[in-house]
């Protein structure tokens, strides 16, 4: 089958599965896009994108790549984070004359991390209807594949890219970490590795899940404690590639009883870690003994710590 063939396919299946819904004039269809694997496109944005009368995107250039995948050529309104609130302008013209118009940023969900807010905001300022297209999403796609329970309740935080550097930078971390509940981060390539380094200082106990070039052919996921997290990414040059979600589990609770151990687990963890890899004999303890698993992990690293100094002291001597 050609590739035209196959556009037309693919176009006519749209239109049968979600061709009966109605999709107003005037009107804003803000669509999700794939965050890396095409197939992830709903057949619903796939037909809203061959009804509306333009499309505007974040990259004109990712956007017109992705039209070319369905077989569709739509006039492209570059609307991104550098011109959002002018650019705005020249949709709501479109809009006032009864068009559609589609939004798309470059992968995933428009408004989470991405331009779009502005826009969806002054669309419905001037009385044009706002419709969503859900669809993928990077900071979901993390929390569904971590495992993660969430405590105290239900939920979770989103912090997005931290700054670049600077005492920001270091602020809006330790607000992360502070969070009750999961909170997902997202983190360039160049940074990764003094993000891992961080996370090991300021909670080296925390279980942290690393999601690497979602749903795309090198796809990676890894839950491990913090302080692991330096040393992960040093065994392996792959993994300090692409693009990258980061899931802070929630915190342990800070009361009184969550942080101490009765003598019968310090005991079982003792003999595990004589003999285990920490993370294998914390896991092992855990299982065995129903004690959280960060407090075994604090308390497992104290020791192995307490016996590095003393080896390092007797060698100096």
């Amino acid at each position: 089958m050609s590739a035209s063939s196959a556009s037309l396919s693919l176009l006519q299946a749209a239109a049968t599965a979600a061709g009966a819904q109605q999709y107003p004039a005037a009107t804003l269809y803000v669509v999700a896009s794939p965050i890396g694997n095409l197939a992830d496109f709903s057949l619903r944005a796939v037909h809203a994108l061959s009804l509306v009368d333009a499309v505007a995107c974040e990259d004109t250039r990712v956007t017109a790549g992705l039209l070319r995948h369905l077989g569709l050529d739509k006039p492209l309104i570059a609307v991104h984070e550098h011109n959002e609130q002018s650019a705005a302008e020249k949709v709501l013209a479109r809009l006032a004359q009864g068009e559609r118009v589609a939004y798309l940023s470059d992968a995933g969900t428009p408004a989470v991390s991405d331009p779009g807010a502005v826009l969806a905001h002054q669309a419905r300022a001037a009385g044009h209807r706002v419709l969503p297209l859900p669809g993928p999403s990077a900071v979901v796609t993390a929390l569904s594949a971590a495992g993660c329970v969430t405590a105290p309740g239900p939920g979770f935080h989103f912090a997005g890219f931290l700054p670049a550097k600077g005492q920001e930078r270091e602020a809006r971390l330790q607000a992360a970490l502070a969070q009750p509940c999961p909170t997902v981060l997202f983190e360039a390539p160049h940074r990764i590795e003094s993000l891992a380094g961080r996370l090991a200082e300021l909670a080296p106990a925390r279980p942290v899940t690393v999601c690497r070039e979602l749903t795309k052919q090198f796809e990676q996921i890894d839950t491990l404690v913090a302080a692991e997290l330096p040393a992960w990414f040093a065994a392996d040059a792959q993994r300090r590639k692409g693009e990258f979600a980061v899931l802070l589990h929630a915190p342990e609770p800070s009361n009184e009883d969550s942080q101490s151990l009765s003598p019968e687990v310090e005991r079982t963890l003792r003999i595990l870690t004589r003999d285990l890899p920490l993370k294998q004999a914390v896991a092992l303890a855990a299982e065995l003994t129903g004690a959280p698993r960060n407090t075994l992990y604090e308390q497992a690293l104290t020791w192995r710590q307490a016996l590095q100094a003393a080896d390092d002291e007797t060698n100096a001597g």
